[in-house]
């Protein structure tokens, strides 16, 4: 098994250290950096400005509802950007509504969740999403663009 270079892109505050705490407390080698809206999400990716060191993610965990730019931008401009589309992405977000899961879709997102609304399940769901991505699913070699 590999480390895993996570991006977590949430403007809550609460839910992100969830996350990270979720991923610490799997006894896994999970490095989680974390960024609050699409548009710095970008900067990130893109390794601009305060990024220009940042590491390339190997996974991206994305949540549709933030200001500046929300996740359903972010994803389309993820995917239909030559450097990043092969980043796999997760929706992890508290809309369970049909538009919003088509739709991420259709922009080519790997996966939709919906946030549990209970830690101990919102925990189990964020070490399920990484267990798969660090021992079954098979990721480029290359992290860099």
């Amino acid at each position: 098994m590999r480390d895993l270079q996570i991006l977590v892109v949430d403007d809550d505050d609460a839910d992100a250290l969830m996350i990270s705490e979720a991923l610490e407390n799997a006894a896994t080698h999970t490095n989680v950096e974390r960024v609050a809206d699409g548009r710095e999400a970008l900067e990130y990716l893109r390794r601009e400005g305060a990024y220009a060191e940042a590491s390339r993610p190997d996974l991206i965990l994305l949540d549709l509802n933030m200001p500046r730019m929300d996740g359903r931008e972010t994803l389309a401009a993820i995917k239909n950007d030559d450097r990043l589309k092969a980043i796999p992405v997760v929706i992890l977000t508290t809309s369970g509504a049909a538009p919003d899961i088509v739709s991420s879709y259709q922009h080519r997102a790997n996966a939709y969740v919906t946030k549990p609304f209970g830690l101990d399940e919102f925990e189990a769901t964020v070490r399920l999403i990484n267990r798969f991505y660090r021992e079954v699913a098979t990721l480029p070699a290359d992290r860099e663009p």
